[in-house]
C-alpha cells in the first residue's frame, strides 16, 4: 500500500505507505498497456528524476510556509531561504554536488538517499512505525460465520492460504518472465522496477543502519509458514519451479499444522519472530548474537530471509467489528507469530479472514496493491493452468540455538511490543453515502476533495490547521518512488475558514472549495513531475559535508524547516478499496496516520494515533471526518 509512508521529520520515512501507502495518484493511473509490451520493456525510455532548480524549490517552499507561520516567522524563514539560494551561496554548492551524484547513481540522485534517510537509518521498531497493513474483504468462498475454538486451524483457513499462495506464485512467474503487462499513466509509461522488490525481499537489522535485500528473478521454490511462533520452510513448487495443484499446497500447510500440534510445548522453538518488532539496534545486536551462537542460526535466518513470502496461520479469529479485526493484521495484539522484516507476510485467521503486513522499504503501496487486487480477483481461478504431479519437498522446521541472553531479549521485546501496541489508537470508517461517482458528477477531483475533508475536519476539531502530508507517485521516472504533497495551503485555509463562516453562502463555499482543490491538484502535478519541495531539500541537506556547512545552512537551522514537515496529518490514497483497505501508524506523536480509499459509491478511512498524546483521539476525530463528509456534500448537492 502507500505511502503508506514518508519522512517524519528530516531523515526518516513512514508510510504509508507507507508509509504508510504511497500512491496518492493511483486512482488516475491506468494499468492498461498496449498489447505485448513486456514488463520492463519501457524502462530504457523513462526519463531520470529531475533535480529541480534552487529557484523552483525556494518559491514552492516559501509558498508552503505561508499558512503555518506568522509574519515575523515568515520574514525570518524567507531571509534564510534567500540566503541559501543566492548566487554563489551554499545552495549552489550543494546543488552541484547533487548533480554530480546523479551522474554516478544507476537510476536517480534520490534512490540511495531515500532508502537510507527514509528507511534504513531509522532505528525505531518497524512494526507500526514503518510497516503497513491491509485487510482483504471477507470472501464468500472462504468464510466461517462461527469461528472454531481458539487453538484450531480451520479447513477454510488452509484453503484460502493455499489459494492466495498459488496466485502469488503465478504473479511471481509473470514478473520473472517479464510477461506482467507494463503499466501506463494514460499513454506515458510508468517505472516497473518495484515489482522486482517484493518476492523474496527482506530487511536485515544491522548497525549503524539496516540493509534491504532484493533479488530478481526470484527463483526460490519455498515460502515460510508460521504457526504459534514456529517457523517452517515449506516447498510450494518443484525443484525447477514446477507448479503444483492447490491441493498439493494445502497438504503442505496441513503438514505444518500437524507438525506444530504434535510438538510438545517444551520442545517448541523460542518466539524469535518477536525480535523483529524491536528497536532496530536491539534486534541488530540480537541477530549478531544469534549468528555467533551456531552455524544453524545462519542457515535458519537465511531460510526465512530468502523465502518468497511468509504465511502466518493464526489459530484464532478476531472480532467481526472492523475496528477490532484490522488490529490483528496491524500488529497481532502482541507481535507474536509474525516476521516484520519480510516484505510480504500474509495473515490468515481461523474464520477465513485474511490480510497482509508489509515492510515498506522496498516498494510503495501501489505495487503490492496491484498484487492484492489480483489475489482477490483470482480466488476462483487460482489453480495453475498446467499443474504438474511433481513431488514437493518435505516441510522443514526452522530451528535456532538460543542462550539465556536471547531468551531475555525476547521477553523484553514482548514487553516493549505490548507497550507500543497498547499505545496505538486505530479505527476505521466505511462510509457508504457517496463516493467518486457523485464527486465526479459535481466536477470535484475525488482525491483533492478528500484532502479538503481532512482539512475541514482538523480545523473543526482543533480550531487551527496543520502541515499535512499526502504522497504522490513519481513512477513516471526511472526508479521513481514518492514525493510529498503539502496539502495545507493558503487556499485550503481560506476554504475551511470560509466554510465555517456564518456569512459565507453556498456559492461562496463552492468557490472556495474549487479554488482549494485546484491548488491541491497543481501541487500534486508538480510533485508527480519531480518538482516537489521535500525530496529536493532532503537531497541538498544530505550533500553537506562539514559542521561549518551545517551551521551556515540557515534554511535547515530555522525552526520553520522542522515545523513545516511536522505532519500532524499524514495521509495517503489507496483507491478504490474494493478488494482491501489498509493503514499505517502516525508519524509524529501528536498526529494522525490516515489512509483512505475512494470507491464509486463509498469512501473508506483508517485513522491511527497514539494514546500517550492527550490531544489526539482517533474515534473522536473520526466523528469530525464524518461530519465534514456530510456537510461538504450538502454544499455540493
Amino acid at each position: 500500500m502507500s505511502s503508506w509512508a514518508h519522512p517524519q521529520l528530516v531523515s526518516r520515512a513512514r508510510v504509508p505507505v507507507a508509509r504508510c501507502y504511497s500512491s496518492a495518484s493511483t486512482a488516475s493511473q491506468s494499468n492498461a498497456a498496449p498489447a505485448a509490451v513486456r514488463t520492463f520493456e519501457n524502462q530504457h525510455k523513462l526519463p531520470r528524476l529531475p533535480i529541480p532548480s534552487l529557484a523552483e524549490t525556494a518559491a514552492r517552499y516559501k509558498k508552503s510556509l505561508l499558512p503555518i507561520l506568522n509574519a515575523s516567522e515568515l520574514a525570518r524563514a524567507e531571509k534564510a531561504v534567500d540566503e541559501f539560494v543566492r548566487p554563489g551561496g551554499l545552495g549552489e554548492t550543494l546543488q552541484g554536488r547533487l548533480q554530480e551524484m546523479d551522474r554516478t547513481e544507476k537510476n536517480s540522485w534520490l534512490e540511495t538517499i531515500w532508502l537510507n534517510k527514509g528507511y534504513l537509518e531509522w532505528r525505531e521498531p518497524s512494526m507500526i512505525n514503518v510497516n503497513w497493513w491491509a485487510q482483504f474483504k471477507d470472501s464468500p468462498q472462504f468464510n466461517l460465520e462461527h469461528a472454531p475454538p481458539r487453538g484450531v486451524v480451520s479447513d477454510v483457513q488452509i484453503q484460502r492460504a493455499a489459494n492466495y499462495a498459488s496466485s502469488l506464485l503465478s504473479f511471481n512467474d509473470l514478473v520473472n518472465s517479464q510477461t506482467l503487462p507494463a503499466e501506463y499513466q494514460r499513454t506515458t509509461p510508468l517505472c516497473m522496477n518495484q515489482y522486482k522488490n517484493q518476492f523474496g525481499a527482506y530487511r536485515v537489522a544491522e548497525l549503524p543502519r539496516d540493509r534491504i535485500v532484493t533479488t530478481w528473478p526470484t527463483t526460490a521454490n519455498y515460502i515460510t509458514v508460521m504457526m504459534r511462533d514456529q517457523i517452517f520452510k515449506v516447498p510450494v513448487t518443484g525443484p525447477q519451479g514446477e507448479r503444483v495443484s492447490l491441493k498439493a499446497i494445502e497438504q503442505q500447510l496441513r503438514n505444518v499444522v500437524e507438525a506444530v500440534n504434535n510438538t510438545p510445548v517444551q520442545e517448541q522453538q523460542a518466539a524469535i519472530g518477536v525480535l523483529t518488532s524491536e528497536n532496530r539496534d536491539t534486534w541488530a545486536k540480537a541477530r549478531q548474537t544469534l549468528l555467533g551462537l551456531s552455524p544453524l542460526n545462519h542457515a535458519s535466518l537465511a531460510s526465512i530471509d530468502q523465502s518468497l513470502f511468509t504465511i502466518c496461520l493464526d489459530d484464532y479469529s478476531s472480532d467481526r467489528d472492523i475496528d477490532i479485526s484490522h488490529l490483528n493484521i496491524f500488529h497481532a495484539g502482541n507481535a507474536h507469530n509474525r516476521w516484520f522484516d519480510k516484505s510480504m507476510q500474509f495473515i490468515f485467521e481461523s474464520n477465513g479472514r485474511a490480510g497482509i503486513n508489509g515492510e515498506h522499504t522496498p516498494a510503495d503501496a501501489v505495487i503490492p496493491g496491484r498484487i492484492l487486487d489480483e489475489l482477490v480477483r483470482n480466488e476462483k481461478n487460482a489453480e495453475p493452468a498446467q499443474p504438474t504431479h511433481v513431488q514437493l519437498g518435505s516441510i522443514e522446521a526452522i530451528k535456532f540455538v538460543v542462550n539465556d541472553e536471547i531468551k531475555e531479549t525476547i521477553k523484553q521485546a514482548e514487553v516493549n511490543a505490548k507497550k507500543m501496541i497498547d499505545n496505538v489508537d486505530s479505527c476505521l470508517i466505511h462510509f457508504n453515502e457517496y463516493g467518486s461517482n457523485f464527486l465526479k458528477s459535481v466536477k470535484c477531483s475525488p482525491d483533492a476533495y478528500v484532502q479538503m475533508v481532512l482539512q475541514l475536519a482538523y480545523y473543526r476539531h482543533y480550531g487551527s490547521w496543520t502541515p499535512t502530508y499526502e504522497s504522490a507517485s513519481t513512477r513516471l521516472f526511472l526508479g521513481g518512488r514518492t514525493e510529498t504533497v503539502r496539502s495545507c495551503s493558503v487556499d485550503s485555509v481560506a476554504f475551511v475558514k470560509g466554510f465555517e463562516s456564518k456569512t459565507s453562502d453556498t456559492t461562496e463555499k463552492q468557490r472556495l472549495l474549487q479554488k482549494a482543490i485546484q491548488t491541491h491538484l497543481e501541487y500534486m502535478m508538480a510533485a508527480s513531475a519531480g518538482k516537489g519541495v521535500d525530496r529536493h531539500l532532503l537531497g541538498l541537506r544530505s550533500m553537506m559535508q562539514t559542521p561549518e556547512e551545517q551551521k551556515s545552512a540557515l534554511i535547515f537551522q530555522d525552526p520553520s524547516y522542522i515545523q513545516s514537515m511536522y505532519f500532524r496529518l499524514s495521509s495517503s490514497n489507496m483507491s478504490p478499496g474494493d478488494s482491501f483497505w489498509g493503514g499505517f501508524g502516525p508519524v509524529v506523536p501528536e498526529g494522525y496516520g490516515i489512509n483512505y480509499a475512494i470507491g464509486k459509491e463509498n469512501i473508506k478511512f483508517s485513522i491511527s494515533s497514539l494514546r500517550s498524546c492527550k490531544e489526539t483521539n482517533s474515534k473522536e476525530f473520526r466523528e469530525s471526518i464524518l461530519g465534514a463528509l456530510r456537510d461538504m456534500k450538502k454544499t455540493l448537492a
